[in-house]
């Protein structure tokens, strides 16, 4: 069935197929055409994403359709990540205000702390202090605020920028009295600190993909992308900090991308856990804290 003219059902499907030609790469929030002219017209017309089946027949204004075609313009010539040009970002049920300052939200640990970090953790009401190392946004450590709902997070950004539009989300959760920003490198800030959990999805994109990454990637900063030669250079530090800072008992987790393999020859002896995620198992571990004190 053809879609009535100048409706939402027409402007989606001629903006599906605008994207498909237009050589795009979907991985910053959307990982199709259709989903992400789904998430551009819910945002854009203010209509909730799963309703928008409701108002497929409704006509756009001319503010609207214009609006929505400067978007997809945008979109299609500049390779800009369609969270930018919105401004926002979602996690599963959970929405971040987001500028360039940030890296466009997205981890699989995300997804394990909507589920509590199950079976890690048997009592989320116990867990008090947790760490966010290179929180960007500070979209994981509000859900570990949320999740945690007794816990003291702290969260830590080398970028006065990100942490910038971090406090924007904070603010936006009401979580100021549970959740405090720190500047600076990893966990310098917070050495004199203990935590039951530390979190981390660092930068770790090795030199030689940091070549090669697509278009949508290079309007992230690269910083917050940058992880190295081997991808693991901010790891390696990490996890002596958090022999030090973890309390017993405690898990340090950190998501490291495609660099499994290089992470396992690195630290053979370890106990690596490799957490599941619906993008797989290779991508995030989790390491006791009495495993850590090896490292040091």
């Amino acid at each position: 069935m053809t879609a009535p003219a100048n409706s939402i059902a027409e402007f989606y499907e001629t903006a599906v197929t605008q994207l498909e030609s237009a050589g795009l790469s979907f991985g910053h929030g959307c990982t199709c055409a259709e989903d992400e002219v789904a998430w551009l017209l819910s945002a854009t017309l203010d209509i909730p994403f799963d309703e928008l089946d409701k108002f497929w027949s409704d006509a756009l204004t001319a503010k609207q359709r214009a609006t929505l075609t400067q978007r997809l313009k945008e979109r299609c010539t500049t390779k800009t990540p369609l969270a930018y040009i919105l401004g926002e970002a979602w996690l599963g049920p959970y929405i971040f205000k987001i500028d360039r300052r940030v890296i466009v939200p997205r981890s699989f640990i995300a997804e394990l702390l909507m589920d509590d970090l199950a079976p890690w953790v048997q009592n989320p009401d116990a867990i008090t202090r947790v760490a966010d190392i290179c929180t960007g946004s500070s979209c994981l450590a509000i859900l570990a605020a949320l999740h945690f709902p007794n816990s003291q997070v702290d969260a830590v950004d080398l970028s006065p920028e990100a942490l910038e539009v971090a406090r924007i989300n904070v603010d936006l959760y009401g979580l100021e009295d549970r959740l405090k920003l720190h500047q600076g490198d990893l966990m310098a800030p917070l050495m004199d600190q203990k935590y039951d959990i530390i979190i981390s999805n660092p930068p770790y994109v090795d030199a030689a993909s940091m070549d090669s990454l697509p278009g949508e990637y290079r309007h992230e900063p690269e910083m917050a992308l940058a992880g190295g030669k081997d991808g693991l250079d901010l790891v390696h530090t990490l996890m002596r900090q958090a022999a030090q800072t973890l309390n017993p008992g405690g898990w340090l987790i950190v998501e490291i991308g495609h660099n499994k393999n290089v992470m396992t020859a690195t630290y053979p002896n370890l106990p690596l856990v490799w957490l599941d995620t619906d993008g797989g198992s290779d991508f995030v571990f989790l390491i006791d804290q009495a495993s850590l004190q090896t490292l040091i």
